[in-house]
C-alpha cells in the first residue's frame, strides 16, 4: 500500500506538492510573537538543508525526476554523500521545508503541511527502494545495511570530500530552480509577516527585499547560463544515476 502511495504521490508531486506549500501564506497561529526571530532562524534553517543539497549535487551526479515520472534509475549511486545517507537530498528537502515554515511564522504549515511531506516523503522512499531493490537485489540490500535511509553518518565524511571533485556547474544547473523557489516563498512570507505588522519600514523587511531580488538576479544569470551550455560540461560527466531528489 505504501508503494503504490509512495509512486503516486512521486508522479503528481509537481502538482501536489505546490498546493501544500501555499500553506505558508495562510495566516492563524504564530509560532513566535516576534516575526523577525521566526524570519532569521528559519532562513539559517533553510540554509542549512540548501548546503546539505548543494554538496550532494557537487559530489555525485543524480539523475532527477525518474522516468515518465515514476522511480528509475540506471545505476545505484553510492558515492559522495550518499556513502554517508541513502536520502540525502530528501533529508535537504525537508529541511529547507521545515525553515521555510519557520521563516514565514506558520505554525499551520509546520504541523499539517510538513506532517504531509513527511509522510509524503516516506512513500516516495518506499517506492523508490522498491523499484531499486528489484533491479539491483543483493547489491541493494547490502548497501541498505551499511548506509542509513536518513540518518547522516559522519565517519569519513572528511576523506569523501576530498576524494571527490565538486562539481559547481553541476551544481548550479540542478540547483538553481529549487532554490529560487524556497528563497522566494520564504522571503514573501516574511514580507506578508511584516506588512501584517505594520514594519514595512524596518530592517527585515529591507533584508527580505534585498534577498528577493538577489534570488531573481541569481536566477536569471543562471538560466542564461543554462540555456546558452555553459553549464553542459557538468552535467554531461556523470557518476552515477539515481531517480532521487
Amino acid at each position: 500500500m505504501k508503494v503504490r502511495l509512495g509512486n503516486f504521490l512521486y508522479h503528481y508531486r509537481n502538482v501536489l506538492f505546490p498546493l501544500v506549500y501555499s500553506l505558508l501564506f495562510i495566516k492563524g497561529p504564530l509560532l513566535v510573537g516576534d516575526y523577525r526571530i521566526a524570519a532569521l532562524a528559519g532562513f539559517a534553517i533553510a540554509s542549512a538543508g540548501q548546503l546539505l543539497r548543494g554538496v550532494t549535487v557537487g559530489l555525485d551526479y543524480i539523475k532527477r525526476g525518474g522516468k515518465n515520472r515514476m522511480p528509475y534509475a540506471d545505476d545505484l549511486v553510492t558515492g559522495g554523500l550518499f556513502s554517508h545517507c541513502r536520502n540525502p537530498l530528501y533529508v535537504g528537502n525537508l529541511t529547507i521545508l521545515l525553515g521555510a515554515g519557520v521563516a514565514s511564522n506558520s505554525l499551520l504549515f509546520l504541523t499539517a503541511g510538513m506532517a504531509f511531506f513527511l509522510f509524503a516523503y516516506s512513500c516516495i522512499v518506499a517506492a523508490e527502494e522498491n523499484f531499486l531493490r528489484g533491479k539491483f537485489g543483493d547489491v541493494f540490500d547490502r548497501y541498505c545495511s551499511e548506509v542509513g535511509r536518513f540518518t547522516l553518518n559522519p565517519k569519513g565524511l572528511a576523506e569523501t570530500m576530498r576524494s571527490m571533485r565538486f562539481n559547481w556547474r553541476r551544481l548550479v544547473s540542478a540547483e538553481y530552480n529549487s532554490a529560487f523557489i524556497w528563497i522566494v516563498a520564504a522571503s514573501v512570507g516574511v514580507l506578508q509577516n511584516a506588512w501584517l505588522a505594520g514594519d514595512m519600514a524596518g530592517f527585515t523587511a529591507s533584508a527580505a527585499e534585498g534577498i528577493l531580488a538577489l534570488a531573481v538576479i541569481g536566477y536569471a544569470v543562471a538560466r542564461v547560463l543554462k540555456k546558452t551550455g555553459r553549464l553542459r560540461q557538468s552535467v554531461a560527466e556523470p557518476t552515477g544515476e539515481a531517480a532521487r531528489a
